[in-house]
């Protein structure tokens, strides 16, 4: 096999809700034309919904033609876990499949960055990937809240950025930024000036910028004793359920739990109960992708009001909700839920 140049890679990290996922696929629609990029999307829940979503964006482009966009998902938690092996069998798969141009990596926004870094900077994949930027997104009405600042995750995600981006700048206050750019400098002073963007929308000269490497070290990170290339390959996605009307899935780690549901593509919700069902949602985390009776749309609340947009298409409609374990309601959620279909 070819040796593989050190492969451009950016680390696009931030806690639940921030946008990380709006703003790769406006990254993805503004690549440089003809380069082919890849995604390795880590979620906190079992479903995938990212991935759904990124794939559902580089499904337009022709198979087999340049500028490709190439997604591989990690669902259920930190990639790093058991020694970084289900990351590595990931990433392996998907450097040998996309011989990207450029790799942006998506932890879960409850994962800790720094174990991410320290594998892909690692002796494994130190000749493989050329670590550049890694952006950290925050939602700045967030800082005035303990449970966040008070959060190693959240800390962590700052810590190890080189650029710090406010997020949702429309939707926060003057003294939302100034508070957040005070925060920073008490404790991070070498975290800089924040960037403010809104919609996702991240400059692309910020991808090529360095990264400092200060916060995090590169240890003998053992991830299983094998070369960057001898890993079996697997499809991580979850598969539609067969034989069976839905499957749930769920997980809980650090204070938060996830509910995830799967239908096959037989299955039709209706629209209109969709949207009456989310609009009332309160307290929690929302990602989904529906097959309904008037199309195929995504999803998104995350406390900011219910976004929609319509896809191409999807091979299943499934669901992904988080919330603060102590969340009361969450089981009562799935009645509801089903009673949303149409069919199936």
């Amino acid at each position: 096999m070819p040796e593989l140049r050190a492969i451009p890679t950016n680390v696009i990290t931030g806690f639940l809700g921030v946008g990380k996922t709006t703003a790769i696929l406006h990254l993805l629609k503004n690549r440089p034309q003809g380069e082919r990029w890849a995604v390795l999307v880590n979620e906190f829940g079992k479903v995938g919904i990212d991935g759904a979503l990124l794939n559902s964006h580089g499904s337009k482009t022709e198979a087999g033609v340049a500028g490709e966009i190439f997604v591989r998902e990690v669902p259920g938690g930190c990639m790093c876990c058991t020694n970084g092996l289900p990351m590595q069998v990931a990433l392996n798969q998907l450097i040998m499949k996309a011989r990207p141009d450029r790799l942006l990596i998506e932890p879960t926004g409850l994962g800790h960055p720094a174990e991410i870094i320290e594998v892909i900077t690692g002796p494994h994949y130190r000749q493989v990937l050329a670590l550049q930027a890694v952006i950290t997104l925050v939602d700045a009405r967030t800082i005035h809240d303990s449970r966040y600042t008070g959060s190693d995750t959240f800390n962590q995600q700052i810590e190890v950025a080189d650029i710090i981006v406010a997020s949702k700048a429309d939707l926060a206050s003057f003294e939302d930024i100034t508070a957040l750019q005070h925060y920073l400098d008490e404790q991070y002073a070498q975290a800089g000036t924040v960037h403010m963007i809104t919609n996702g929308q991240l400059d692309q000269d910020w991808l090529k910028q360095p990264h400092k490497g200060a916060a995090v070290a590169a240890g003998e990170h053992d991830a299983g004793g094998e070369s960057a290339h001898q890993h079996a390959i697997v499809d991580t996605l979850q598969p539609a359920p067969e034989g069976r009307e839905f499957v749930r899935f769920d997980n809980a780690k650090d204070g938060f739990r996830s509910l995830g549901w799967l239908f096959g593509p037989d299955t039709v919700f209706d629209q209109d109960a969709l949207v009456v069902w989310l609009s009332g949602l309160d307290g929690v985390r929302f990602k989904g992708v529906f097959i309904t009776n008037d199309g195929i749309f995504a999803y998104n609340f995350a406390g900011d009001g219910l976004s929609r947009f319509e896809l191409d298409e999807a091979v299943d409609s499934r669901v992904e909700i988080i919330a603060e374990a102590e969340t009361s309601g969450l089981e009562t959620l799935e009645p509801q839920l089903l009673a949303c279909r149409l069919t199936g």
